[in-house]
């Protein structure tokens, strides 16, 4: 049985497969993303593949396979994956849930920190040999201390977000989710609302949700202007959520105070606006960039092959649950 890995991952995983190196062999790709037509190729014999988010695994990639019984995806998103068709054709769809909570958060407060204390704008500024002197009303920014936290989505990730800014800054937590989370709520003191009243009471709002049809584009101008003039945006979840024309005229009418960003709606493309400002903070998608987090996730991809391949069952971390209770057998 053939495996594909379509990018450079942690070794962990990979000691994990070489157990298996009698019945297993790994085709092990590193540097630059495949494109289409080489994709479409790799992927014709191989029994798994191990994708990463760039890897755009459609109806037309699915087609080229002949052989594959698991898309064991190295994220906890599953968006570039055509999770329908591959569930029409008896394929798994495994993921790495859980793993990036602490990280991704982590991340979200570091943006966010480093938008309030404007770290980023005077790291440039000590490199260009700007500072000759102290001046008591440069890079002037807002404390965090009792400030209030919009969470949009409040799964595991926004969760823990919340957890340091209630017990760390003293934040007051409101948050939108479809799902109440009244366990949540009740240790964070946290307070559940429609989207407006968070928009328009959050110092901080960032964004923790999953994207779908329903939140993809979900904050345009009409949202942005119904934040705070000095509040910040974060998004470390998908870029799509995100209008982002929209947010650089929110940033230029300067209806928000800034944003700070992991994530970008054409990704990796990033609207060239966005890069000229200072009280927007770029990062290239490394939410989860820990080495405890990608190990993890390297470990997880690979439990989901050997399920599949080896123990003839369905991977641990199950993205389409329809096909829960079927064997690999009863699929081939």
């Amino acid at each position: 049985m053939k495996v594909l890995i379509t990018r450079e991952i942690p070794q962990a995983g990979l000691k994990v497969l070489e157990i298996y190196k009698d019945r297993i062999e790994i085709d092990y790709r590193q540097g630059p993303p495949l494109s289409k037509p080489e994709l479409k190729k790799a992927i014709k014999e191989v029994d798994a593949i191990v994708p990463v988010i760039p890897d755009e695994i459609d109806k037309d990639v699915i087609d080229s396979a002949e052989k594959l019984k698991i898309i064991a995806t190295y994220s906890v998103g599953y968006d570039h994956i055509d999770v329908k068709e591959a569930t029409a054709r008896g394929i798994f769809v495994g993921n790495t849930p859980g793993n990036l909570t602490e990280a991704v958060a982590e991340h979200s407060v570091a943006l966010m920190m480093t938008l309030g204390r404007k770290t980023a704008e005077a790291d440039r500024f000590c490199r260009a040999g700007k500072f000759k002197y102290w001046e008591p009303m440069k890079f002037i920014g807002p404390k965090f201390m009792g400030k209030t936290l919009g969470l949009i989505g409040f799964g595991r990730i926004g969760q823990h977000f919340a957890r340091i800014a209630r017990y760390g800054f003293n934040m007051r937590i409101l948050y939108f989710d479809p799902i109440p989370h009244p366990e949540a709520e009740s240790l964070l003191d946290a307070e559940r609302v429609d989207l407006d009243t968070l928009l328009g009471n959050s110092d901080i709002v960032s964004i923790h949700c999953n994207l779908t049809e329903e939140s993809k584009g979900m904050i345009g101008e009409q949202e942005l202007k119904k934040m705070k003039p000095l509040a910040y945006l974060i998004n470390t979840a998908r870029g799509p959520i995100v209008n982002e024309e929209s947010l650089v005229n929110a940033l230029k009418e300067e209806w928000i105070a800034g944003a700070g960003l992991d994530v970008f709606e054409e990704e990796p493309k990033i609207n060239p606006e966005l890069i000229k400002m200072d009280n927007v903070v770029l990062s290239p998608h490394i939410a989860s960039a820990t080495w405890e987090a990608r190990i993890q996730m390297s470990r997880m991809v690979a439990e989901n092959v050997v399920d599949v391949l080896i123990n003839n069952k369905p991977p641990r971390y199950l993205v389409n649950k329809d096909l829960a209770q079927n064997s690999v057998t009863s699929l081939s």
